[in-house]
């Protein structure tokens, strides 16, 4: 009979929002439950009061390594790509999120953490690391990295130019690469630095 070994997390010495906050995390099967339970509140929520709809899901059906790009209008844009997902797929799916917004508070590190799984991106300064994390991810055909190429909302809702890194990060690789664009109707459908959390009513994520 094969002797079962066990290790310890190698972070447990560590505050809660630091170990939130490292990347790659150690799993956490308490974290992990919650993420589920906030997730199918979510999908309730975006299915019954903005009428969410996902055109081409179909395209999602791989268990190969997948980058999703997508436009970036609103903070609800990540939320509304991991509804697409299968909840077994969530814990092996990763928004890159802005390090220097999203991990500095605790309540905003709770949220890009235990909600989203969110890899912590830096922008200005070891982007060639933080390129390398993702690039890491993806050497295993189950995971999904979520990246906004246009490196930060947009403020009138059209689409911007895109940064190099998501080119060096594909470029040779055999991934996946899955366009993605969520389209929103309501006078506020464009982002702003004020209200980053616009109240859209009804909402169509398009999966090419």
């Amino acid at each position: 009979m094969k002797t079962w070994h066990y290790d310890s997390a190698c972070d447990l010495d560590q505050p809660f929002v630091d170990r939130l906050r490292r990347f790659p995390r150690e799993p956490n099967m308490l974290v992990y439950g919650v993420r589920e339970v906030i997730a199918l509140i979510i999908r309730g929520w975006l299915r019954i009061y903005h009428r969410f709809e996902i055109i081409g899901h179909e395209n999602l059906r791989t268990n190969r390594s997948l980058v999703i790009v997508a436009n970036h209008s609103s903070h609800l844009d990540t939320l509304c790509l991991l509804a697409a997902l299968p909840l077994r797929k969530l814990h092996r799916t990763f928004p890159a999120a802005a390090a220097d917004y999203f991990f500095q508070s605790v309540p905003r590190t709770f949220v890009a953490a235990v909600v989203t799984n969110a890899l912590p991106f830096a922008r200005r300064v070891r982007v060639r690391r933080s390129l390398s994390i993702c690039s890491e991810l993806l050497s295993d055909p189950e995971n999904i990295l979520i990246i906004f190429p246009e490196g930060t909302r947009s403020e009138t809702g059209e689409t911007r130019e895109f940064k190099s890194g998501i080119g060096a990060l594909v470029a040779g690789r055999d991934v996946t690469v899955l366009p993605c664009s969520r389209v929103a109707e309501g006078p506020a459908s464009a982002a702003s630095k004020k209200s980053s959390t616009h109240c859209w009513r009804a909402s169509q994520l398009f999966i090419a």
